[in-house]
């Protein structure tokens, strides 16, 4: 285990890719210094001995963990080991495949393009990607050939649909339906990660001719709608998709270690995902993708819902840049109004009497959440990444928590949950 970052107060000037980018304050480890935020020091103990505790019963072989108040990381250790079979230990700055995690960004960058006027958020993809007039809805599946028919929408695929998951685009090896896994694979479309030669509008085209799981807007189906979301992003803003990220959120927010693919002398912060195998931390391997693609292979697919590779730290920035409507540092990316937008309930009562709702990037924590307990206040916004890693923010407290794992399989992991109660029990004032 790492001990917490000793920075003394004042905001770390070291130089990034725009004026006005910094790297995020991080303040003393004195109980004085962490409770001038509202946070108890002895509460917040818990939590390493929470994790401590995980590492040791086999629930997790380590990872990398933040607490920030009030635009200050007051916690950010890294625990046990990032590969246990060689016995190296996690670092606080280790890079992580955040998969899912990519989503939000991907919505900021198509909400900081609404901004400029291209487009509406009801306006339908096929108008900047044609080849969604002609998608419909599953009607019928030939098991013995995975072949299908399908009937025509009644509404169509709208920038907000793919925002909010009401498209009904499915998710390939992810999907809830097999039926609608087997229509992926048949037409080979890539669900997120790849070494192969493939670029997103290859991939797109593929999305558009598999079918719906529902008329769009009328139910929620987690799917590849960031992925078109991508694609868009490069239509309208005449960029391939990595760039835009990096000259309009990364390089401005100093988000220098979140990248599509990792540049040469960042690689080897790149921690390898493990799993338990006969009762022990192994490296994962998978024949359903090359597991290294960050530092392998073409390096030419742009997943928008789950491509990007990050730090806690970066995470953290990109989270704070929310909490404060829209900028960071004295960069703004999106009007507090824009926000606002994004933060709303999208999805009306689809997720009806559940403890979230859905905006235009994250689950939301409405008032039944707030009484369920442990998830935070209303407005707290949240999500993951299929590689074992999450985060939440809660505006109202100013609170944000990042735990960065990288994991496949059944381990009884519950880290996840008790890391986010424990971090809100700490609030002391």
């Amino acid at each position: 285990m790492k001990s917490l970052t000793f920075i003394l107060a004042g905001v770390l000037l070291l130089s990034s890719c725009r004026e006005g980018a910094k790297t995020p304050e991080v303040v003393a480890s004195a109980s004085i210094e962490v409770e001038n935020e509202g946070l108890a020091a002895d509460r917040l103990a818990r939590i390493d001995r929470m994790l401590e505790g995980a590492i040791k019963d086999g629930e997790i072989p380590g990872g990398v963990a933040l607490i920030a108040r009030n635009g200050k990381v007051v916690y950010l250790k890294a625990f046990g080991e990032s590969n246990a079979e060689t016995g190296e230990a996690f670092e606080e700055d280790d890079i992580f495949r955040i998969a899912s995690q990519t989503k939000a960004v991907t919505s900021t960058a198509v909400m900081m393009l609404w901004e400029e006027g291209h487009f509406r958020l009801d306006d339908p993809i096929s108008k900047y990607i044609p080849e969604f007039k002609s998608t419909g809805v599953l009607d019928t599946f030939n098991e013995r050939d995975s072949s299908f028919t399908t009937k025509p929408a009644t509404s169509p695929i709208t920038i907000r649909r793919l925002l909010n998951h009401t498209s009904g685009i499915g998710y390939g090896m992810i999907d809830g339906d097999p039926r609608m896994r087997k229509i992926f694979a048949k037409a080979g479309v890539v669900d997120a990660f790849t070494a192969e030669a493939v670029t997103l509008e290859e991939n797109i085209s593929k999305i558009a001719g598999t079918p719906l799981h529902h008329e769009p807007g009328k139910g929620w189906t987690y799917s590849e709608g960031l992925d078109v979301l991508g694609r868009f992003v490069e239509i309208v803003s005449g960029m391939p998709f990595d760039q835009f990220l990096k000259t309009r959120i990364f390089d401005p927010l100093g988000m220098e270690d979140t990248w599509f693919y990792l540049p040469e002398e960042k690689a080897a912060r790149l921690v390898p995902v493990q799993h338990k195998e006969n009762g022990q931390w192994k490296r994962f391997q998978t024949d359903v993708f090359d597991i290294d693609y960050p530092i392998k292979g073409a390096k030419s697919f742009f997943s928008g819902g789950a491509g990007l590779s990050s730090t806690a730290k970066d995470y953290f920035i990109f989270l704070q840049m929310m909490l404060n409507k829209g900028e960071y540092n004295g960069t703004r990316l999106l009007s507090r109004t824009t926000v606002e937008t994004m933060m709303a309930n999208q999805i009306g009562e689809l997720w009806k009497g559940g403890s979230k709702d859905f905006n235009l990037a994250f689950a939301v924590v409405n008032p039944s959440g707030v009484a369920f307990g442990g998830e935070g206040g209303p407005g707290t916004f949240d999500w993951g990444g299929y590689f074992n890693t999450q985060y939440f923010a809660d505006p109202g407290e100013q609170l944000v928590g990042i735990l960065m794992k990288q994991t496949q399989g059944s381990s009884g992991d519950q880290t996840g949950w008790k890391f986010r109660q424990m971090v809100f029990a700490s609030i002391a004032d």
